[in-house]
């Protein structure tokens, strides 16, 4: 921003502050980004849930990217989620059939998203989870939170970081809506707000 002498007729009132974003809408989100789970495979779980503001209103343009493991524990090593067709430079779609782990939603007009993926496995000393990675607006940096899935009570209650967060542990772990369904929304301030995490 350039600064002009406040007494000079050229004088032209600042830049107005903002956050960055959102810019993704274009090109980031792709077609079938929620659907990380191969057709047909039977460990399929569905975890969805709405992203919502300070004021507890959903939030209609947010970005979340959701990394898991395999059912086994271990993490997948397979290229393929954005395959393009090297003819055209088109987006091609996932082939169905490998598990990327990874996959890239973007929420609807009413804050809600959803992701089909495997049900992951435990690594080491912590119980199951899906990492996320949230990109919003009002947000300067992204945010990072986990989506631990209920099912083995003893594995949450040893995981370290549910330990560490104490009374907050509630909004790490998604609601079992049976089925293989879970509830999982992203509080981003105010009463109940998710715990989000800084790496370092």
């Amino acid at each position: 921003m350039t600064l002009i002498d406040p007494g000079s007729p050229e004088q032209v009132p600042p830049t107005p502050s903002h956050t960055v974003g959102p810019f993704y809408g274009y090109a980031l989100p792709f077609s079938g980004g929620e659907e990380i789970a191969p057709l047909g495979h039977p460990d399929t779980v569905t975890v969805h849930g709405h992203v919502l503001d300070g004021a507890g209103d959903p939030l209609p343009d947010a970005l979340l990217e959701v990394w898991g493991p395999r059912p086994d524990g271990t993490v997948p090593r397979v290229d393929g989620a954005l395959r393009r067709d090297p003819a055209t430079g088109g987006f091609l779609g996932r082939n169905g059939v490998e598990f990327t782990g990874w996959g890239r939603i973007q929420t609807d007009a009413n804050g809600h998203w959803y992701v089909r993926t495997l049900r992951p496995g435990a690594r080491g000393r912590n119980a199951p989870y899906l990492s996320v990675c949230v990109f919003a607006r009002g947000l300067l940096v992204h945010l990072f939170t986990r989506v631990y899935l209920p099912g083995d009570d003893a594995a949450l209650a040893a995981d370290p970081l549910l330990t560490r967060v104490g009374d907050r542990r509630d909004t790490l772990i998604a609601a079992d809506e049976g089925h293989g369904t879970y509830r999982f929304d992203i509080r981003l301030q105010g009463e109940g707000e998710t715990v989000f995490l800084e790496y370092q």
